[in-house]
């Protein structure tokens, strides 16, 4: 009797051997050697010192930049393979300087499902405005008006519109104040535990790393140097890089992880 093979899922994201230099100097070094996989529901912050690229990399794996070499394959499948707009409905790029498009805030929410064809849930997009403290804005008011903090509250429910299978938020808390923050911080692990979306967040606060995530991607010597559970990397970091980092006082950490 033949034994069956178990089918196994392939993960949902797989970064292969990444690399990428400075745009402005082809030959200095920005990362190189970044492999690593993110699993269906997984939270990681991706944290690391000043100028090792996280930004950059979060870019890559939305397809708005370029690694020089690499991979990245979603589902088993080649980013190389996908039309860019098909691969941005699933890995879902939030930037720390939001970008409104031209009209009203309701015309920002409603063009992700212009783009795809989609109906436009009213119910949804009032939920999470609550949610994130926006109930009370004027939606025919023009975006570009908007304080920063609102920008950056639209942009990120503009994207979760789209219920995206991987999240890359960019300090996307980082003009907010502390209520505020607190409202996206709880918004977003609710979407979590409901949609199961998978998180990749790159922040500037440490204690906020330790309730958003469960794994931590450190970056440092130009790759990803660790990957591990969150309490692992807080308790006891591999790395002496790693240490120091943790280590340090929290104006001057905050001031490396910007």
């Amino acid at each position: 009797m033949k034994k069956e093979v178990p089918f196994i899922l392939p993960k949902l994201l797989e970064l292969e051997q990444l690399k990428k230099s400075h745009s402005d100097s082809p030959e200095a070094l920005l990362f190189n050697n970044v492999s690593a996989t993110l699993s269906r529901h997984d939270r990681v912050a991706l944290l690391g010192t000043s100028g090792q690229g996280k930004s950059t990399l979060l870019r890559i794996l939305s397809l708005l930049d370029i690694a020089d070499e690499g991979d990245i394959r979603l589902e088993g499948v080649s980013s190389k393979q996908f039309e860019p707009i098909e691969w941005r409905k699933n890995v879902c790029y939030v930037a720390q300087q939001a970008v409104m498009l031209p009209g009203s805030v309701e015309d920002n929410l409603r063009t992700v499902h212009q783009l795809h064809q989609t109906p436009y849930d009213d119910q949804l997009v009032n939920k999470l405005l609550a949610q994130v403290g926006l109930d009370a804005i004027d939606l025919s008011k023009n975006a570009a008006d908007l304080s920063g903090g609102e920008k950056q509250r639209v942009a990120l429910i503009r994207s979760l519109l789209l219920r995206p299978k991987i999240l890359l938020l960019d300090e996307i808390t980082a003009s907010l104040d502390q209520s505020n923050a607190k409202r996206v911080e709880d918004m977003l692990q609710e979407w979590h535990r409901q949609e199961g979306t998978s998180m990749i967040w790159v922040t500037h606060q440490l204690e906020q790393a330790g309730r958003i995530s469960d794994y931590v991607w450190f970056m440092g010597n130009n790759t990803l140097l660790e990957k591990t559970s969150t309490d692992q990397f807080f308790e006891q970091p591999e790395s002496e890089l790693a240490r120091r980092f943790l280590q340090q006082p929290v104006g001057r950490r905050e001031l490396c992880l910007s």
